[in-house]
């Protein structure tokens, strides 16, 4: 599918304030914008493999679009959510079990690059992923 394939980091955008509108400390911000990430996707038909390696931390997880599922952010914010198929667009909606405020994720596939973008009480940021 389209989405199949390893993306590793290439560039952040606005990264920085989307973390600190979310409530991460400096320190981890600074850690996180050097955090190597790579993602690992895997799709068959509705059902997703996903594996997450970066300087903190591996983590893999599946889930089946449109089904709820719990995740935590390397920072340990607790989320709940699902996401659905949009077009050629991946739309991730989360609920932070904390506040019960919500943050949206989109995943794009554009110019060979995967774009990650999330946006949480009106500030966005963009991830860019390039093909490893």
């Amino acid at each position: 599918m389209t989405f199949n394939g390893t993306w590793k980091i290439e560039r952040n955008e606005n990264y920085e304030k989307f973390m600190e509108v979310m409530g991460v400390n400096v320190l981890k911000r600074k850690l996180a914008l050097h955090d190597h990430l790579q993602i690992i996707l895997e799709q068959t038909g509705d059902k997703f493999h996903v594996k997450e390696t970066s300087a903190f931390r591996t983590l893999e997880l599946d889930f089946v679009l449109g089904v709820t599922f719990e995740y935590s952010l390397a920072d340990g914010t607790e989320l709940s959510g699902s996401w659905t198929i949009e077009g050629d667009m991946m739309k991730g909606v989360f609920t932070r079990k904390d506040n019960g405020k919500q943050l949206t994720t989109t995943r794009i596939i554009q110019g060979g690059e995967l774009i990650q973008m999330y946006s949480y009480e009106g500030v966005e940021a963009r991830r860019i992923f390039k093909k490893a």
